[in-house]
């Protein structure tokens, strides 16, 4: 009974572990790739680009609320939001999705009283929604736990992630210090920070989805292996 008992429990174990480390059956999302960007999925340990979702489109490599990239297909058409020197490439980034995307600029995230300010031309995710998200098909180099470290901007809140389809990961956004800032300003003071952590059960390709909320720019997260 005992060793019957223990093939069932190891089953178990098995059929959990293999749901929870492989990307789910039928996803048809694939990793980001353009003319400037080659390498195919990002990579952990290392940095997750908000803004480098799979290809695939509505419902399968993200969802958003409606079908306008308010950043590179709306606003950054407007006088002065191109900056000079900033390729097309970048201020009309995945203009055709519709998850909301633009750049750190200087006239106006550079004039912002940030805790810790990301490189001009950084790319971010925003014009947030509760209950959007964006999928990333990612190679695992190792497994393990992982910190997680964002560079965000504005609202104190707790983000997910999810692992092949299963959370996985809370990422706590710290709150930033109160600052003058005037009010159309404060998406665009930023801070990195440690949010949280993941376990990540083996190597190999695995589904990561970013479930984010109403009130955040979203440029990027660093996965940091804790020994």
């Amino acid at each position: 009974m005992k060793i019957f008992a223990a093939v069932i429990c190891f089953a178990f174990w098995f059929s959990m572990s293999a749901t929870h480390s492989s990307i789910p059956a039928g996803y048809h999302g694939l990793p980001y790739r353009d003319a400037t960007h080659t390498a195919g999925p990002q990579t952990i340990p290392g940095r997750l680009e908000a803004a480098f979702f799979d290809l695939g489109g509505e419902g399968v490599a993200y969802h958003d609320t409606d079908a306008v990239n308010h950043g590179s297909g709306e606003l950054n058409y407007q006088p002065g939001h191109c900056e000079e020197g900033v390729d097309p490439s970048i201020c009309h980034f995945r203009e055709h999705d519709g998850v909301d995307i633009s750049y750190v600029k200087k006239l106006a995230d550079f004039k912002s009283n940030s805790m810790v300010m990301p490189a001009w031309k950084q790319l971010y995710i925003g014009w947030e929604e509760d209950g959007e998200w964006t999928n990333y098909t990612v190679q695992v180099k190792h497994s393990g736990r992982y910190k997680i470290v964002a560079m965000y901007s504005n609202v104190p809140q707790t983000i997910q992630f999810s692992l092949n389809g299963h959370a996985a990961a809370d990422c706590v956004l710290p709150a930033f210090p109160l600052t003058r800032d005037p009010a159309w300003m404060v998406f665009h003071t930023w801070n990195k920070a440690e949010c949280g952590s993941i376990t990540l059960p083996r190597a190999g390709l695995q589904l990561l989805t970013l479930h984010y909320r109403k009130g955040n720019n979203l440029a990027y997260f660093d996965f940091i292996p804790v020994n």
